[in-house]
């Protein structure tokens, strides 16, 4: 069995090794020459996979360690009979966890009116952590999901733009069919007080309209990647590159999902978890603000990760040599610095915050007495 893989795919030595041979390459030598024997195919999103990729290899089986699948040629590789598996869902408490560190940098962030556009695995999980909050319930935009239950409970995009103050995105990319999201949302029907949030795909945003309104932006991702336009950049409150998902938690989650998609295809039994691998949880989380639930919370679950830091990475690369902007991009996100989740630590308050005590433990987190 040989099993080429992107060499950016954490952990996947540790859990594809026992399986057979694997090669693995940095994503821009996963050519048509380099892939043509191997059995399993393993990519991350930056690898268009189709035809021109695969067309004459013995290639049976392709993931994405990855929750989108637009890079994914998928009519193609139905017809040509080759299986293919993502992993919706692995990085999304690491999204979450870039979407509270940005409110940090939302004034009055409890008092304003939430509007959440693709209620899925991030989606879903924003909901929740604000629902914990005990603020204003959020508005939920998910036109399948309210075909599929029955609309209760979903609102139009239009009431979103309308009514909310604080608008975040987290639907896949399509441009065809009955829900396409391709610029699907244009900044100009915005409030003109709103804070928007993307951090599924640039494209999902007009950029075009965003310099027409004077709306808050906080972006993580853009369209023109690997090169976005340095003018969007500076638009932004918050510019982050397309580093949201990318924990090292929520990366082996997504290296467990392919493996274990991949023992399923081969038949055989998974016994690789990213326990296995990761390094033991950092230290426990000391909060230090002292405001209210609301402000904690964000705070801890956003601890561990200096946005600004990848803030200031974006800038310096579109600031740098147009022709090298790409390049920056892309190798910025391949030797992205450790960062690690919440998950598995230990959270210290600085006072008895019920609200906040009642979140953390809903989301998993061991809440130690308060500092006295």
């Amino acid at each position: 069995m040989r099993i080429v893989a992107d060499a950016n795919i954490p952990y996947v030595l540790d859990a594809f090794g026992p399986l057979g041979e694997v090669v693995t390459l940095p994503s821009g030598q996963l050519t048509a020459a380099a892939v043509r024997e191997a059995d399993l195919l393993l990519v991350r999103s930056t690898v268009k996979v189709g035809a021109p990729l695969l067309q004459g290899s013995r290639v049976k089986f392709v993931a994405t360690a990855t929750i989108g699948i637009d890079h994914l040629d998928t009519a193609w590789l139905d017809g040509a009979g080759v299986r293919w598996v993502s992993a919706p869902g692995s990085n999304a408490d690491s999204v979450v966890q870039w979407f509270c560190a940005a409110m940090a940098r939302v004034p009055d962030v409890a008092w304003r009116q939430l509007g959440i556009v693709g209620v899925g695995n991030v989606g879903g999980r924003i909901e929740r952590l604000w629902r914990a909050l005990e603020v204003a319930p959020p508005l939920l935009c998910d036109p399948p999901r309210a075909r599929r239950e029955g609309g209760g409970g979903f609102v139009a995009l239009d009431e979103i733009l309308a009514r909310c103050d604080l608008v975040t995105l987290h639907v896949p990319l399509t441009r065809d069919g009955e829900d396409a999201t391709f610029h699907l949302v244009d900044a100009r029907r915005l409030r003109e007080d709103a804070v928007l949030v993307n951090a599924c795909r640039g494209e999902v945003l007009d950029s075009a309209s965003v310099f027409a309104v004077g709306n808050r932006l906080l972006l993580d991702v853009f369209e023109g990647e690997p090169s976005p336009d340095p003018k969007l950049v500076a638009r932004a409150e918050v510019a982050t590159p397309h580093v949201a998902g990318h924990s090292l938690d929520g990366k082996a989650n997504g290296t467990r999902m392919i493996y274990e998609a991949a023992c399923a295809f081969l038949g055989v039994t998974p016994v690789w978890t990213p326990g296995d691998s990761l390094p033991p949880a950092p230290a426990t989380v000391t909060v230090r603000s002292r405001v209210d639930g609301v402000a904690a919370v964000l705070e801890a679950v956003a601890a561990g990760y200096d946005v600004a830091a990848d803030d200031a990475a974006l800038r310096a690369i579109v600031d740098g040599p147009a022709e090298l902007r790409g390049r920056a991009f892309r190798k910025y996100r391949e030797d992205y610095p450790e960062r690690r989740e919440l998950d598995g630590r230990a959270v210290r308050l600085p006072l008895p915050l019920p609200s906040a005590e009642a979140m953390l433990n809903a989301y998993g987190v061991r809440v130690e007495p308060a500092v006295r």
